[in-house]
């Protein structure tokens, strides 16, 4: 890769930073020690391109930002989506659609979409861009703004209690990561029905991230470029129940 500067060329190795607690994007195998999921695929299929060996590092996921800048790690694919706040400080590349998804109960009984859910009670969960962003821009461009009911937020801890009150009836439906709902349908299947995705509010695209103006960026992005064409990328995604959030397109921001 004529991209990769001569230092990382030396050293031989990448270094990645990821908080391995989020099935099905970034987990551990129930060896509790290889990294598994999405990311850690996508990861180890950029450093083949490249020709270097992986390291893993796990890492709270808000010190992974701190950990880029300061030159502890050389890059992040951690599911993270863009915000004007990181890309201040680091530069990412798009490689996958995660977004967020609204589940009813299974067959959806009261037979909702996505744009009828207003005077209705969500679940979100609490500090995520469903509860910040995406389920305020979604009450005020389908329900309030025409003279309907908000949609009534209620701020869960977790997925798994989220979807144990959705079976008991006491919330209409929840608003939450399209992983994190993909992941659980292929856990229990036919526990519930994904309606379908959320793109108010924010952006759907996560990206690699890595320190702003960092040397590695252009081989980094040449690199995920050609893996989002490979079958590898793909088979990937359908392994862990992502495959509506392939993208071809691995646009530097």
């Amino acid at each position: 890769m004529a991209l990769l500067p001569q230092s990382f060329k030396d050293k031989g190795e990448l270094t990645v930073a990821m908080d391995l607690h989020y099935p099905p994007t970034t987990f551990l195998a129930e060896d509790n020690s290889t990294p598994i999921g999405l990311n850690p695929d996508v990861a180890r299929l950029i450093a083949k391109k490249l020709d270097l060996k992986l390291k893993f590092v796990d890492t709270k996921f808000d010190t992974i930002i701190p950990g880029l800048d300061g030159g502890r790690f050389d890059f992040t694919a951690t599911t993270m989506s863009k915000t004007e706040e990181r890309l201040k400080v680091l530069d990412m590349i798009d490689y996958f659609r995660a977004g967020t998804s609204v589940a009813a109960a299974a067959g959806n009984p009261l037979k909702l979409t996505v744009e009828t859910l207003c005077g209705k009670n969500i679940a979100v969960t609490q500090g995520s861009t469903g509860q910040l962003k995406r389920l305020p821009a979604l009450s005020e461009q389908s329900c309030t703004s025409k003279g309907q009911p908000a949609i009534n937020a209620v701020t869960l801890p977790n997925v798994q209690e989220a979807l144990t009150q959705l079976h008991s009836k006491r919330i209409d439906g929840i608003l939450y990561d399209t992983t994190a709902l993909a992941w659980a349908a292929k856990q229990q299947p036919d526990s519930f029905t994904i309606l379908g995705r959320v793109n108010v509010g924010s952006s759907d695209l996560t990206a690699v991230g890595l320190k702003k103006g960092s040397p590695l960026t252009p081989a980094l992005q040449a690199a995920l470029q050609s893996v989002l064409a490979t079958p590898e990328y793909k088979e990937s995604l359908e392994k862990w129940g992502l495959d509506s959030g392939a993208i071809t397109d691995a646009k530097l921001n």
